[in-house]
């Protein structure tokens, strides 16, 4: 009943004045008691059915037993009178896991739930044949069958058999679940084949993917796949093929004969680092070790810069090690190092060896040397004494004065990337004496003076940087030859295209312009301005002609006619063949223009000046006078530019010397350019 509901107690019940004296009917009284009773209860559950909610309960499996509890329902199959209010559900059917859930019965006259109790797992065997596998479920490992009265959750499962000497075995299964029993079984097929291997000399082991498995002759079972089969008998060299296997395609190898092994020849030299070269075929460099052909005899030949070369001739016997060491004594040039003032102090490679003049022997190698006294700026240089030969070096300190030009930096690198080194020039002769062999008309004598210091690119201007400023510049070819790789110096280019580029690169830069233009093209130049620029003539002359040491040379190289090989890019015995002419016996390894940096550096830090590509400079072609110049840039006017430089297609000793003059305004294949700037 409510509990807001009355009730009625027969305590309650008190004899009135009414009823004082008169006989009182206990039947009538208890026949009124129990009519208002019944009354009170049919009231209580039409109320009840009024306010209470119609709750629909549906549940899979259908079958389940339901009930609630929490309060007072009333069941009419699965719909279940219930006021508002919090119960619990309990729902039970035979194979299922049992569910207890809280059910929440709100203000909705009719609301309907949904309950789906789980199955409990089956119970599955697993079997394999003929060996035992695997058992993954889902690519969970249960163990290696045979597997029995394994609980599994009931639904679509992936299983798979697997041993890796058979074909896996993959398959989709349902799982019932409910306890009820199952089983899943598979034959495995072998995936493998018998491969048939023999050998001459037999007895060689053999081995498959490194591991070694048998000895010729032999048939051995090798998996699917690809793999490695390798024999190898104690005194021959090793035999390798690949082998590519099919399962159950079984395979006989065509017979193997072994070949004797190499002898090896540890090749040791004082000092290491040393070019090693067989028979003439360049092998690295010492300490060595070399698998050599056994039954001949080889010559061998080991060279390092600096020292003097050794030759042995040595025999080779199968499966034999020999050492061969060699000493190479080192080559020795003299140099005689003149320091101004005399009270400095000279240092070779940082080692201080007295102050003043000085003579010394020492090694064919690159030497530093550097030259200081105090309130002067250092000199420095890198020089490589010559065998046989005597070296005179002046080395002239900057006063206090000109100590501030040394403020700049020694290096500076462009916005194209290109890496400049500051140089410092002075006095010298420009143009060559009429009785200098190959000399022409234009190369009148003069003398020039140089004040400003500037600075100039290492390298010349590549196709890879020149197409940073004209993306579809394309240097081309040369009788089929390829000039036009990013590290090649970019040639078919014209002087005002150079030029352009210098302007380009000063904007980058935010440099001060050189040049003057109108309209694209160059209309004059600015001498004081900073900004990028072609190097001019007599700064071109004077880095190419004097060395370091302040001395004057004929030729890139030196004085000496023709060069030692790989001196620089010219006309060499390749190249003759497309250019007509070539410096007889020369070799430098390369047809057309090389890659930037191929050939050794100079005691400045620059490479391929006077070799490789011609260069735009700068001036205007003429003729010049015999009279003394500073500074200069060239006539205010002219038609032509002049471009200075031997190149790969220079063979003679006319265009070869570093006072050889050239003129034009248009591209050649030969021709490209290096840029410069004034440091200050």
């Amino acid at each position: 009943m409510d509990a807001d509901a009355p009730i009625i107690r027969p305590s309650s019940f008190r004899p009135t004045r009414d009823t004082v004296g008169k006989r009182f009917d206990w039947a009538t009284h208890r026949a009124k008691l129990v009519f208002g009773g019944a009354a009170l209860v049919v009231a209580w559950f039409i109320w009840f059915i009024f306010t209470a909610k119609s709750v629909q309960l549906v549940i899979d499996p259908p079958d389940a037993a339901v009930s609630i509890s929490g309060g007072f329902d009333v069941a009419l199959r699965e719909i279940f009178v219930v006021r508002e209010g919090e119960y619990v559900v309990h729902i039970s059917a035979p194979g299922y896991v049992t569910l207890d859930t809280p059910l929440t019965v709100g203000d909705a006259r009719s609301q309907s739930f949904a309950f789906s109790l789980t199955p409990l797992p089956g119970r599955v065997d697993f079997a394999t044949e003929p060996v035992q596998a695997d058992v993954f479920l889902d690519d969970v490992l249960l163990g290696r069958t045979p597997l029995t009265d394994v609980d599994v959750a009931a639904g679509a499962h992936r299983l798979s058999f697997r041993n890796a000497r058979y074909v896996s075995q993959d398959l989709a299964i349902a799982i019932e679940g409910k306890r009820i029993a199952q089983s899943f079984s598979a034959t495995l097929a072998p995936n493998w084949a018998t491969i048939a291997v023999t050998s001459t000399p037999a007895g060689a082991a053999v081995f498959v993917d490194d591991e070694e498995v048998a000895t010729t002759p032999a048939s051995i079972e090798v998996g699917a796949g690809s793999h490695e089969l390798r024999l190898k008998r104690p005194g021959y060299k090793s035999w390798r093929t690949r082998l590519d296997v099919v399962a159950r395609a079984d395979q006989v190898l065509a017979p193997v004969t072994l070949q004797e092994a190499d002898g090896l020849v540890n090749i040791i030299s004082t000092p290491a680092g040393a070019s090693v070269t067989v028979n003439g075929t360049y092998h690295g460099e010492t300490p060595l070790e070399i698998a050599l052909t056994p039954g001949k005899t080889y010559q061998v030949r080991v060279t390092r810069s600096g020292y003097a070369s050794a030759r042995r001739d040595i025999a080779v016997r199968a499966n034999d090690e020999q050492s061969l060491r060699l000493d190479l004594p080192p080559l020795l040039g003299k140099v005689l190092i003149h320091p101004e003032p005399d009270t400095a102090e000279v240092f070779i490679n940082a080692k201080s060896i007295g102050r003043g003049d000085q003579t010394l022997t020492l090694p064919v190698r690159p030497q530093q040397l550097e030259v200081r006294l105090p309130n002067y700026a250092p000199f420095v240089t890198t020089f490589t004494p010559q065998p046989g030969l005597t070296q005179e070096i002046s080395a002239k300190l900057l006063t206090l004065a000109e100590a501030r030009l040394l403020s700049l930096p020694a290096r500076r690198t462009a916005a194209d990337g290109s890496e400049m080194v500051l140089l410092s020039p002075g006095r010298f002769t420009m143009g060559a004496s009429r009785r200098e062999p190959g000399r022409r008309a234009n190369e009148v004598m003069h003398e020039v003076t140089l004040t400003r210091l500037f600075y100039l690119a290492t390298t010349e201007v590549t196709n890879a940087q020149f197409k940073r400023f004209a993306k579809g510049h394309d240097s081309g070819l040369y009788e089929d030859h390829k000039l036009n790789t990013d590290p090649q110096p970019a040639v078919q280019i014209s002087w005002t295209e150079a030029v352009l580029y210098c302007n380009w690169l000063s904007q980058r830069d935010k440099l001060p312009l050189f040049y003057k233009t109108e309209h694209g093209k160059v209309t004059g130049v600015d001498p004081t301005a900073t900004g990028y620029r072609l190097p001019t003539e007599a700064e071109w002359e004077w880095v190419a002609r004097t060395r370091a040491d302040g001395t004057s040379q004929r030729f890139p190289w030196g004085d000496e006619f023709p060069p030692s090989d790989r001196s620089g890019n010219y006309a060499d015995r390749s190249a003759a063949t497309i250019v007509g002419r070539g410096v007889f016996g020369y070799n430098d390894n390369q047809i057309v223009a090389a890659p930037v940096k191929t050939f050794p550096v100079d005691a400045r830090g620059l490479y391929d000046i006077g070799g490789n590509v011609a260069e735009w400079v700068t001036d205007y072609y003429a003729i010049p006078t015999a009279e003394a110049v500073r500074d200069p840039i060239g006539p205010a006017s002219g038609e032509y530019r002049v471009a200075k430089g031997a190149s790969w297609m220079s063979g003679t000793i006319t265009d070869l010397r570093v006072t050889f003059r050239n003129y034009g305004i248009d591209g050649r294949p030969d021709l490209g350019f290096r840029i410069a700037r004034y440091a200050e």
